[in-house]
């Protein structure tokens, strides 16, 4: 009665349903309304990205300028970026981590492949925001649409080809 369960795609799916379901009431109604998660995750976003703005020689203004503390950066002669819990990336982890769990392949590998697919989407994610810092600045009329569409656009490829690698490559190993 149960052969169905053998199937790996309906297996992939229960299992990506169930963890939505857990993300979903984990998250979504527990952790995000606290907002300790989000304020860390753009804590962290907001410091690396300060750090590499500064190696690259720009000038800084105090986070604390327009009210905002820890979510906004900026550039000294822009008007700075504004880091929203949509933007901290958290979501998009969830999604990439919750996949490769779903996904058929060994537990060895998924214990080192999901922190360094997580390390990545944060590396990226603070590049992100360190690119619309210097948008801002040289081109302030082009960052909404760099904002909208470019780096999400590049973000989720990213995330996609994360993916590909799992799924055609290490999840077989």
């Amino acid at each position: 009665m149960m052969n169905w369960l053998k199937n790996p795609a309906i297996r992939f799916f229960l299992i990506a349903f169930f963890l939505y379901l857990l993300w979903f009431l984990v998250y979504e109604t527990w952790l995000h309304p606290l907002g300790t998660i989000d304020s860390m995750a753009i804590g962290l976003i907001i410091s690396h990205g300060s750090f590499i703005l500064s190696l690259l020689g720009y000038e800084l203004f105090d986070p604390n300028t327009f009210g905002e503390g820890m979510r906004t950066l900026g550039i000294v002669g822009s008007g700075g970026v504004w880091v929203g819990d949509p933007c901290n990336g958290i979501s998009l982890v969830a999604l990439f981590a919750g996949f490769v769990m779903a996904f058929p392949g060994k537990l060895k590998n998924k214990l080192w492949f999901i922190p360094l697919g997580i390390l990545s989407i944060h590396i990226l994610n603070v590049l992100r925001v360190v690119a619309l810092c210097i948008i801002d600045l040289k081109w302030p009329h082009s960052l909404e649409f760099n904002h909208t569409y470019t780096f999400t656009i590049l973000v989720y490829s990213w995330v996609f080809a994360l993916w590909y690698l799992w799924s055609n490559k290490l999840s077989k190993k």
